[in-house]
């Protein structure tokens, strides 16, 4: 169990599969209380009973559409409602769409922004004040590498992940005097579901397992005291810039 985060309460946005089910089970076995928001209800479902089943900590799951302002309203509501707070914030939630700007629609420009941006803006919007309330909180986000870093045949995925980070870099400015924080994490190639429908030739055996990914999730939210991190970036040994 980790000191800094058992008695914490962590809302996990995007925990149905990937990497915030990952960092799920591993804030889970901190002995943080958990709130599990996703749109897929079977999936949370899932989670649930396999973190209850392995581990002692209270669990809260709410199916959720963070780009609905309505929906996130209630995810925060239930959430103070069960816990009375929430002292971390992770946004794993994401939509991959990765093709020449020539061949991307402007439904998929208009979906990327709704995911990656609009819906981190419409969290922020509910917990930050929460935070600032308290005096505290952390906001973890993972812009990935595409957020820092162009790559071809990724105009639009770029666009929508510039903006995320562009966004709470800023926010950081704006709250830091109310103790609330920020870590951005700037993972490189994840081997997830993001990648079944993706039509670009990459090596999937090469990338960062999800575990790993969670790791650096589970390293960025243990931070106390003074410390925070701001940015980190973790590539894999095959991609190093």
């Amino acid at each position: 169990m980790s000191v800094a985060l058992a008695e914490k309460v962590l809302l996990i946005v995007g925990a149905g599969r990937g990497i915030g089910r990952a960092s799920a089970l591993l804030f889970a076995e901190a002995g943080a209380s958990l709130v599990l928001a996703s749109r897929n209800e079977r999936e949370l479902a899932e989670l649930e009973f396999e973190i209850e089943r392995r581990h002692q900590t209270p669990v809260l799951s709410v199916p959720t559409d963070a780009t609905d302002a309505s929906s996130v309203e209630r995810l925060v509501a239930e959430s103070v409602e069960r816990f009375g707070r929430v002292d971390t914030l992770v946004y794993t939630a994401g939509e991959g769409v990765l093709k020449s700007f020539a061949e991307t629609t402007e439904e998929e420009f208009e979906r990327l922004l709704s995911v990656n941006v609009r819906g981190a803006f419409l969290l922020c919007k509910a917990i930050v004040p929460l935070m600032e309330r308290q005096r505290g909180g952390h906001v973890i986000a993972l812009p990935g590498i595409l957020g820092r870093a162009p790559m071809a045949q990724a105009a639009a995925y770029c666009a929508s992940k510039y903006a995320l980070t562009g966004m709470l870099k800023s926010l950081a400015l704006e709250t830091k005097r109310a103790g609330v924080r920020f870590s951005l994490l700037h993972l490189g190639g994840v081997d997830t579901s993001f990648w079944d429908q993706i039509t670009l030739r990459v090596q999937r055996e090469k990338m960062l397992t999800v575990e790993a990914a969670a790791r650096a999730v589970l390293f960025a939210a243990s931070q106390e005291g003074e410390g925070v991190v701001g940015e980190l970036v973790l590539q894999p040994e095959s991609h190093q810039l």
